[in-house]
């Protein structure tokens, strides 16, 4: 049978939306102009999906670049799992064709050839192709590789010319533009990737270290405490390492927290704890150290020496909180009255599928027992020019070998080695281009003892690679694997692999008996090699506070300004080997742990109530008394569970809210308050049924028996609530009376009874008018009256003087 055809393009570079929007006018002409918009303009935020007008979907790997989009006729394109592999560089940049091929990684699918799965396919849509691109000058030549899905026919003309390059191109773009970076990842451009911290603890400013690294000083993040500095600063290189800050229990209380603000995901935390008798007391101090909530490391006076002068570095990955807007907290408690001290926090983001993530990364904080290159000296970000994705540093294994054995060092030379740096755990390619192998006899062993806690688990990682040139084939060099004196597998490494490749194992000890947990490799045929050993500590997440309740308590210790000295910092209950916040009291309950009394009497309190205290929906007691308290009572106060309730002695004002009163209720305490108003029935019904209630010292309270009965209508110089209620009911009844009389008035009118308003003008005539009248009226009567004297004997003279006759 002759082979399938292939296909050879030359990838040139254009620009993406306008050539998509030229395919899809020669494809598609009914394709909308919103559609071809839609296509290419989802932002760099590591692109699953592109949804367009006709309602497919473009599925993209997350390997593949956000700026690129799979679209042909509406029909969607999902590339399988996997990465393409390209053509390696070596030191100059160019191929090198000497190299084995590649091979793949065991915890992931072959990437050797991209493979598209066609999802709801037309008849004739896809054939096999392989492409050459040709990328810009500085870049090396690659290939990908498209199998043949299935012999199909000539398409049309047109159509199969749109297709035959849309679909290489957009895939050669999206290998070229993957291949510049190639240890690159989208989670590190998701939510994640703005959430790495490097914190100098005790430090006045920000700086820049001489491996790069950007410094911050801790003033944003802290809790209280106080700055210091070591007693010898030159025996510290590095500027983080000089600074301290340190949590005295007599002012910060017994825990005090940094807060990071972290989306949900997982992290790498490291942190640097010196002594170096910054306090002239000759004594390291003791002290826990919690990160979400879940206790991980421990620090016990007296130190080692090396510890207690140098410093120690601790580390762990850990899952941050998936509640919104929560920060991640990492605190340090008091033993006794050390005051425990801190140097430097760093915190990277961790792939959610690293180190087994998607069985334990949710439930497990793996504590570094352990992380060694066993070819190489200490090497990692921070203290070398050598990078890693997660920021891990690789400690040199000489101080774990048992030095009973013999050892020989052995190198890939400038060999490339295949499978390195890769996703999820992108383990360094430096820590695989080393290994150490027995000396001497061939029967000699490989062993290391690692320090581990006998009540824990311990996830233990082992790196191989095969790269010793002379190892060509499976066989010539097998060997057995021992953890704690139990034969555990037997490893074949050209056999799974072949030669030059990365290859990990990794496996979960329990139940261990000794405080030495032993690591060894006993030869079978050969020698047996390992580069790298890794041992965490499986230390069980505990269970938090439930949301909305730690959010409540932290709303409280503002509104009721709760003192440094209190501690009340972290998490409000978590984690339970350690007591709650100072007069917090916790219990399990069914998503989490819930607040169930709260107990501040005399400490000093001068703020008020919050509302959020309605969240605390098990809160069985409450005591809040002899403090400076001010404000009104919150509604929310009523819960249900309550049992218990003592504000007395404060200076609350305002009215006792009806919600208080449940059948539960045992003790009311409200004496010696500034309270008014009428005691609701269902409040002094507690008495009444056997509690105990005391209303004592609120002279505006009123209503019950034992105080005042409550004025009609007036109290305390103004209208109390009945008297407005009878205020409104008054204003009320007028206006109805008001509207009443109006409509009878209304109705009352004939339909044609109007009453018109005269002008102006005419008014003034009428008026002028009626004023002639009454004169006219008045002469007449005037002249009858003279008429009736001149017939009496009253006359008039001619100079106008009556006189009689």
């Amino acid at each position: 049978m002759a082979p399938p055809p292939v296909l050879v393009y030359s990838f040139i570079p254009f620009h993406l939306p306008r050539f998509l929007s030229h395919v899809t006018k020669q494809t598609n002409p009914g394709f909308s102009e919103r559609g071809k918009k839609e296509m290419c303009s989802q932002k760099a935020k590591g692109v699953k999906e592109l949804r367009i007008a006709s309602h497919r979907t473009v599925a993209l790997h997350p390997s593949l670049p956000p700026s690129v989009c799979l679209y042909y006729c509406g029909v969607r394109y999902l590339p399988l799992i996997g990465r393409p592999s390209l053509p390696q560089r070596g030191a100059a940049g160019a191929a090198q064709p000497s190299d084995p091929p590649a091979r793949p990684d065991p915890a992931f699918p072959p990437s050797s050839v991209r493979r598209l799965l066609l999802l709801s396919p037309p008849p004739r849509l896809l054939h096999s192709a392989q492409l050459k691109l040709k990328p810009p000058p500085s870049r090396t030549p690659h290939q990908i590789h498209l199998r043949r899905a299935a012999p199909a026919p000539p398409l049309r003309p047109a159509l199969g010319a749109a297709m035959r390059l849309l679909l290489p191109l957009l895939l050669a773009a999206a290998a070229a533009v993957h291949a510049a970076n190639d240890s690159d990842d989208p989670f590190l451009s998701g939510a994640q990737a703005n959430h790495s911290y490097n914190i100098d603890c005790g430090g006045a400013a920000d700086f820049t270290s001489a491996f790069g690294r950007r410094w911050l000083a801790d003033r944003f993040f802290s809790a209280g405490g106080n700055a210091g500095m070591v007693a010898e600063p030159h025996r510290f290189p590095q500027p983080q390492e000089r600074t301290l800050r340190f949590f005295p229990p007599s002012s910060a209380g017994k825990s005090s927290c940094y807060s990071l603000p972290l989306s949900p995901g997982r992290y790498y935390l490291r942190v640097f704890s010196v002594y170096d008798n910054y306090d002239s007391k000759l004594r390291s101090p003791s002290f826990d150290v919690s990160a979400a909530a879940t206790l991980v490391l421990s620090f016990r006076s007296p130190w080692p020496e090396t510890a207690a002068r140098y410093g120690a570095y601790s580390d762990l990955i850990f899952p941050a909180s998936s509640a919104p807007d929560a920060a991640t907290d990492v605190c340090f408690y008091s033993l006794s009255t050390d005051a425990p001290v801190v140097a430097s926090i760093e915190v990277a983001p961790v792939h959610p599928l690293a180190y087994d993530g998607a069985t334990t990364g949710a439930d497990v904080v793996l504590v570094n027992y352990g992380r060694l290159t066993c070819g190489n000296g200490l090497f990692g970000p921070g203290f070398t020019n050598d990078s890693d994705a997660f920021s891990r540093v690789w400690q040199a294994g000489t101080d774990f070998r048992n030095n009973d054995l013999t050892y020989d060092a052995i190198t890939a030379g400038g060999r490339k080695i295949f499978g390195s740096n890769q996703p999820p755990n992108y383990f360094p390619t430096k820590m695989y281009r080393s290994a150490v192998t027995t000396g001497g006899d061939a029967s000699n062993e490989i062993e290391y003892l690692m320090p581990v806690d006998t009540r824990m688990s311990y996830m233990v990682w082992l790196h191989f690679a095969e790269i010793d040139a002379g190892v060509r084939a499976p066989g010539q060099r097998v060997f057995d694997v021992m953890l704690a004196g139990r034969n555990v597998t037997r490893i074949d490494i050209f056999k799974q692999v072949g030669g030059f490749t990365a290859f990990k194992w990794t496996y979960i000890v329990e139940n261990l008996t000794s405080s030495t947990m032993s690591v060894r490799l006993v030869p079978v045929v050969g020698r047996p090699i390992l580069c790298g050993l890794e041992n965490y500590a499986m230390v069980p997440l505990e269970t938090r506070t439930v949301p909305h309740q730690a959010a409540a308590m932290k709303a409280l210790k503002d509104s009721l300004k709760i003192p440094a000295r209190m501690g009340w910092n972290g998490d409000p209950c978590a984690p339970r080997t350690w007591d709650a916040w100072e007069g917090v009291s916790c219990h399990p309950g069914n998503k989490g742990l819930v607040i169930t009394q709260l107990d501040l009497a005399s400490q000093g309190l001068k703020g008020f109530i919050t509302d959020e205290i309605s969240h605390l929906t098990d809160l069985v007691s409450l005591n809040l008394s002899s403090n400076s308290l001010t404000g009104s009572l919150p509604p929310g106060l009523g819960q249900p569970s309550l049992a218990t309730l003592d504000l007395s002695s404060n200076q609350f004002t305002g009215g006792i809210p009806g919600t208080i009163g449940s059948s539960k209720l045992q003790t009311v305490l409200l004496n010696s308050n500034q309270l008014d108003g009428q005691v609701p029935e269902r409040l002094y019904s507690v008495g009444v049924h056997g509690g105990v209630i005391d209303l004592s010292g609120n002279k505006g309270l009123c209503g019950v028996p034992t105080l005042p009965a409550c004025a009609l209508f007036w109290e305390k110089g103004g209208l109390n609530k009945t008297g407005k209620i009878a205020l409104g009911a008054s204003f009320g009844l007028l206006l109805l009376v008001i509207l009443i009389v109006v409509y009878i008035v209304c109705i009352r009118r004939g339909p044609y009874d109007y009453d018109f308003e005269f002008p102006q003008d005419l008014t003034s005539i009428s008026a002028i008018s009626a004023k002639r009248n009454r004169y006219q009226r008045a002469k007449s009567v005037m002249l009858a009256e003279m008429d009736a004297h001149n017939t009496d004997g009253f006359y008039t003279n001619g100079n106008g003087n009556g006189s009689t006759r």
